[in-house]
C-alpha cells in the first residue's frame, strides 16, 4: 500500500517567517548599543578633549567616537558605565539644526584651548542614509503579512462555511444542501426501515401524492406543505425521511438546521432563499431539514437574557418561504426534531407543517425487526434467540440496538470466539446500560455484605409486589458508578395507576430499608433510588393529580412555554405538595418494611448467594422465594382466559338440536355434555 505524502501547508511557512522576525528582533543584535547623551554631556567631553570625531546622519543623529585615553578617565563615572568601547559610544539628537550644533562644537573647542587642553580638532562628518530594496522590504513586510493572513482567513471561511460553487467568499449565502437524485440506484426505501409501521402508514400519504398527483388534483386537493417528524434521538427520523424520498422517486435535498446559523448577518436568511430556489428548479422534490429546532426556536422567549436577531431573521425567512406570497409548487418540506416543545407556534400551524408524525420508541416486535437488520453482517451463533434479545431491550431506540450489536461483536472478538453468542449480547446490554465492569475496585467485606443486602432487598420487595417489574438478575459486581444492580424487565405498560406507582416506589426503597433493618446502617448507596422515588412521588402529586388533598390538578407544562423562574402555584400549595409527597413516600416505606420484616431469612440467603456467586438470576431467586407475584398474576390471567375460551367454545361431543320458538323461527343451539370434575377445576367440581 503506497504511503500518503503529507501536503504542504503555507501556514507553516508564514509561521516560520514570523518566528524568525521575532527571534531576530529579540536576539539578533549582539553588540552593545551606544548610550543616549544630551548637549551638556557632549559639551563636557569636547572641553576635556575626549571626542575624536562626530558623524551626523541625516542632519539629526550625531554619533560621538571617543579617544582611547577617554575610557580610563571616564571609568569611575557612572554615567558612562554602559558605554561600549568600540564603534559609536554616544548618540545625540541635534534636532535638525546642524548649523547651531556646529557653532556649539566650535565654542566648546575654543574653551578647551583656553583651558590648555591639548587635543586635536574634532572631526565633524556629515552623511545621508541610502535606502535599498531590503529597507523597503522590511518597511512593508508587516503590511504584506497582514494582507496574506487576511486572504487565507477569507479563503478558509469560504471553503468551510460559505459553500456554493467554487467556494468563493461571494458564495457565503449559498445553501449547502446535499441532493440525492431520483435516479440513484442506492436509494433507501421503506423496506430498509425496520419498525416504525405506524409512522410509515401516516407518511405514505405524501408518497402517494407525489406518485399520483393527478388523482388528488382532479378532486381539488392541494399538496401538503410539510410534515414534522417528532421523536426521541436515535429512533430513525432521518432514515424515514430518506425512505420517503426513495419511495416517491423524486429528488431529495437534505440540510441541517445548524447550517443556516453563521457569524455573518443575513447569511441564514440568504441560505433559506437559496435552498428553496434550488428546490423549485427540481420540483417536485422533498426538502429535509434535520434538527430544525436550531433555527425554529420560539421567538421572543427569554429575550431579556439571550436575544438572537439573526436566528429570528432566519426563521422569519423560512416561514415566508413555506407559506408566503410566493407559491412553492411541488416542494414538500420534511423536518425532524426531538424538541418539538420549543418550536415557534407560527412554524407549527397548518399550511406550513400540516402533519406532525410521531416517531416513538419501538415496541418488542419492532425491536426484533430492527435486530434482524443490524444482525445481517454479524457471524452469529445458531442458538441465538432474537425474540429474547428484543425482550431484553425495552426502551431502546434503533441507534441503541445498533450499538448493542456492534458492542456484542467487539466482546466476542475480545474473547476470541468464532461466533457472537447470546451471552455476548447480554454482556453488551449490561455494558451499555450499567457501564464497564470494575472488578478490581477495592471493597471491604462489610461493603460487599452491605451491597448484597441492598440488592437482595430490592429483589425481594419487587418479587413480592405484583405491579413491580419482573426481576431478571442481581449482581454485586461494580459497574460504572454503581456498586451493584438489580436488573429487571420493565413492562411496556401504556397506563399507570396509584397502585403501580406505590409498588414501584416500594421496590426502589427496598435496598435502603433492608440495610437499615438487617444491618442497622444507612449508607450513601441509595442516592439513585431516593432520587427516582422522590421524582415519582412529585409526579404523582403535581402532574397526575393522584393526591386527594391537592385534587385533580396538574401543574405539568406540555407546551414548554412556561417561564422557568416562576411557579404555577402558591407557596401554600407548594407546602401541601411537599406534605403529600412525604405521605406517599412514608406509605411506600411502611409497605417495604412489612415485606422485609417477613422475608428477613430469605434476604439473608440471597445475600449469601450473591457474595458467593456475585451474579444470580431469576431462577436462583425463585429457588429461595418461590414463584413471584408477577408470575402468579400471569398464571391467574391465563387461567381466566382459558376458562373463558373453554366456556365460549362448543365442547367436542355436543349434540346439535333444532327447536322452534313461539313464532315458528328455527333456532339452533348446542347442548354441552355434563362436565366431569377434574383436579384444580373448582367450577367443574361445583357443577358436578
Amino acid at each position: 500500500m503506497p504511503q500518503m505524502q503529507p501536503s504542504f501547508n503555507f501556514m507553516w511557512f508564514w509561521a516560520v517567517v514570523a518566528v524568525v522576525i521575532v527571534g531576530y528582533s529579540m536576539f539578533g543584535e549582539t553588540e552593545q548599543r551606544p548610550i543616549e547623551g544630551d548637549w551638556n554631556m557632549v559639551d563636557e567631553l569636547i572641553e576635556r578633549g575626549y571626542v575624536e570625531r562626530i558623524e551626523i546622519l541625516d542632519k539629526e543623529k550625531a554619533s560621538l567616537y571617543l579617544r582611547t585615553e577617554a575610557f580610563e578617565a571616564l571609568a569611575a563615572d557612572e554615567r558612562f558605565a554602559q558605554m561600549p568601547k568600540t564603534g559609536k559610544q554616544i548618540v545625540y539628537n541635534t534636532g535638525g539644526d546642524v548649523q547651531s550644533f556646529a557653532e556649539r562644537v566650535a565654542a566648546a573647542e575654543a574653551r578647551a584651548a583656553e583651558a590648555g587642553v591639548e587635543a586635536e580638532d574634532v572631526v565633524v562628518k556629515y552623511s545621508r542614509t541610502e535606502r535599498g530594496m531590503m529597507d523597503y522590504l522590511i518597511e512593508f513586510l508587516p503590511w504584506l503579512l497582514i494582507i496574506v493572513v487576511w486572504i487565507l482567513i477569507m479563503r478558509s471561511m469560504a471553503r468551510n462555511a460559505g459553500g456554493g460553487a467554487g467556494g468563493g467568499i461571494m458564495n457565503v449565502g449559498k445553501a449547502r444542501a446535499q441532493m440525492s437524485d431520483k435516479n440513484n440506484k442506492q436509494r433507501i426505501t421503506f423496506k430498509d426501515v425496520a419498525g416504525l409501521e405506524e409512522a410509515k402508514v401516516e407518511i405514505m400519504e405524501i408518497v402517494d401524492f407525489l406518485k399520483k398527483a393527478d388523482k388528488y388534483k382532479a378532486l381539488g386537493a392541494k399538496i401538503p406543505k410539510g410534515a414534522l417528524l417528532v421523536g426521541p434521538p436515535g429512533t430513525g427520523k432521518t432514515l424515514l425521511a430518506k425512505a420517503v424520498a426513495g419511495e416517491a422517486n423524486v429528488p431529495f435535498l437534505s440540510i441541517s438546521g445548524s447550517d443556516f446559523v453563521e457569524m455573518f448577518v443575513g447569511v441564514g436568511a440568504s441560505r433559506v432563499r437559496d435552498l428553496f430556489e434550488q428546490a423549485k428548479k427540481v420540483a417536485p422534490c422533498i426538502v429535509f431539514i434535520d434538527e430544525i429546532d436550531a433555527i425554529g426556536r420560539a421567538r421572543g422567549k427569554n429575550s431579556g437574557f439571550s436575544g438572537n436577531d439573526e436566528r429570528e431573521n432566519t426563521l422569519n425567512q423560512l416561514l415566508t418561504e413555506m407559506d408566503g406570497f410566493q407559491t412553492n409548487t411541488g416542494v414538500i418540506v420534511l423536518a425532524a426534531t426531538n424538541r418539538v416543545d420549543i418550536l415557534d407556534k407560527a412554524l407549527m400551524r397548518a399550511g406550513r407543517f400540516d402533519r406532525q408524525i410521531e416517531v416513538g420508541l419501538p415496541d418488542v416486535k419492532e425491536r426484533q425487526a430492527i435486530f434482524d437488520v443490524h444482525l445481517k453482517g454479524l457471524k452469529l451463533d445458531d442458538k441465538l434467540d432474537r425474540e429474547f434479545l428484543a425482550k431484553q431491550t425495552p426502551g431502546f431506540a434503533g441507534a441503541d440496538i445498533a450499538n448493542v450489536c456492534n458492542e456484542a461483536a467487539l466482546i466476542a472478538a475480545r474473547n476470541n470466539k468464532s461466533a457472537v453468542t447470546q451471552e455476548d449480547f447480554l454482556a453488551a446490554i449490561d455494558r451499555i446500560v450499567g457501564g464497564l465492569e470494575r472488578r478490581n475496585m477495592p471493597m471491604s467485606d462489610e461493603e460487599r455484605r452491605s451491597t448484597a443486602i441492598h440488592e437482595a432487598g430490592h429483589a425481594t420487595v419487587m418479587w413480592r409486589l405484583k405491579n413491580c417489574d419482573p426481576v431478571l438478575k442481581i449482581t454485586i459486581i461494580p459497574r460504572g458508578r454503581s456498586l451493584g444492580a438489580t436488573w429487571y424487565l420493565p413492562e411496556e405498560r401504556a397506563n399507570h395507576n396509584v397502585e403501580h406507582f406505590m409498588h414501584k416506589m416500594a421496590g426502589m426503597l427496598g435496598g435502603r430499608i433492608a440495610e437499615q433493618m438487617l444491618m442497622n446502617i444507612t449508607s450513601t448507596g441509595a442516592i439513585n433510588d431516593l432520587e427516582r422515588t422522590t421524582k415519582m412521588a412529585y409526579a404523582m402529586v403535581a402532574y397526575y393529580g393522584m393526591s386527594p388533598a391537592v385534587g385533580n390538578i396538574s401543574f405539568f407544562d406540555g407546551t414548554g412555554q412556561r417561564d422557568v423562574f416562576t411557579k404555577p402555584f402558591s407557596e401554600r400549595t407548594a407546602e401541601l405538595i411537599d406534605a403529600e409527597v412525604r405521605r406517599l413516600v412514608d406509605e411506600a416505606v411502611e409497605l417495604t418494611r412489612r415485606i422485609i420484616d417477613e422475608e428477613r431469612a430469605n434476604i439473608e440467603k440471597l445475600a449469601d448467594m450473591l457474595i458467593s456467586k456475585e451474579t444470580i438470576f431469576s431462577e436462583d431467586v425463585e429457588s429461595v422465594l418461590g414463584k413471584s407475584e408477577q408470575q402468579k398474576e400471569r398464571e391467574r390471567v391465563e387461567a381466566e382466559k382459558a376458562a373463558k375460551s373453554a366456556a365460549e367454545t362448543p365442547t367436542e361431543g355436543g349434540v346439535e338440536q333444532t327447536a322452534a320458538d313461539g313464532e315458528g323461527v328455527e333456532v339452533k343451539y348446542v347442548l354441552e355434555p355434563e362436565p366431569t370434575p377434574e383436579a384444580g377445576d373448582a367450577e367443574a367440581q361445583d357443577r358436578a
